[in-house]
């Protein structure tokens, strides 16, 4: 591939990346202790969660450990992203 090929692809690869990272930061209740929490922060808190992902034929489900201290802030955002798509 071509170096501005290459280029392109990591520029629409970081925005995407960022739109995502805003649509979180959008869909934190603002009572929520992360609501002005930088990208870094929900990144490492959200993102990088370790839970059980089951797979079927209609969904996908996200088991969390009952000690996840966010898995409930978790469930909120994935409702209001979901809600949003709709």
């Amino acid at each position: 591939m071509p170096v501005g090929q290459c280029n392109q692809m990591r520029l629409i690869l970081h925005t995407a990346a960022y739109w995502l990272m805003w649509r979180i930061q959008q869909a934190i209740p603002k009572s929520a202790a992360l609501a002005k929490a930088e990208f870094a922060t929900l990144r490492l808190r959200l993102l990088q969660v370790a839970t059980r992902v089951i797979e079927s034929a209609s969904r996908i489900r996200v088991a969390f450990a009952s000690a996840c201290p966010d898995a409930a802030l978790f469930r909120t955002i994935a409702t209001r992203l979901k809600a949003a798509t709709t």
